[in-house]
């Protein structure tokens, strides 16, 4: 099972490189009608991270001979379809909004609809699951640690820099005043 262990995470990789597509194209939109961008310097760090996450659990499994164990692969199939359909769900709620990179137009109305009408940060979540599902599909569970370790870092200063942007250009604290 080793063998198609690459061919999912290349598949995954193909799915970043749309998205990664997608989100240049709604960040050339946004900033073409006065939007601003901030947290440049962490983005770097996330570019870092989450570009070597895939390479890194494709390497664990080779090089460490982690074995596939076809109950776990199940578990983690099951959060990896659920962490998508969230991802999805919060791309499309956001629209020509969405971007990996923090770019906010003022006077926009922060988004309340889809899974925002439940949680604000619902596509940090599905990183999140992505990061332990993905990697341990496989055994990977050194990767799995050591991303969600970092990733929780890079999220602590991610999130607190995307609040505070929406909060200055949004109504964001009120529509989440709830």
């Amino acid at each position: 099972m080793v063998t198609a262990y690459p061919y999912l995470l290349g598949l995954i990789a193909l799915e970043r490189g749309v998205e990664l597509w997608i989100s240049r194209r709604n960040a050339q939109r946004a900033l073409a009608r006065g939007a601003v961008e901030l947290g440049q310097r962490h983005f770097r760090f996330m570019q870092l991270l989450h570009g070597s996450f895939l390479l890194g659990a494709g390497l664990e499994v080779a090089l460490l001979d982690r074995p596939f164990i076809p109950a776990l692969a199940v578990v983690m199939g099951a959060v990896m379809v659920a962490s998508q359909v969230l991802r999805y769900w919060a791309i499309a709620s956001l629209g020509d909004r969405w971007n990996v990179r923090v770019i906010v137009t003022p006077g926009d109305r922060a988004v309340t609809r889809g899974p925002y009408a439940y949680f604000k940060h619902p596509n940090y979540l599905a990183v999140v699951l992505e990061g332990l599902a993905i990697p341990l599909f496989h055994s990977a569970w050194l990767t799995a640690a050591i991303f969600t370790v970092l990733n929780a870092a890079l999220l602590w200063v991610r999130i607190r820099c995307e609040e505070q942007a929406l909060a200055t250009h949004t109504d964001y604290r009120k529509a989440f005043a709830r």
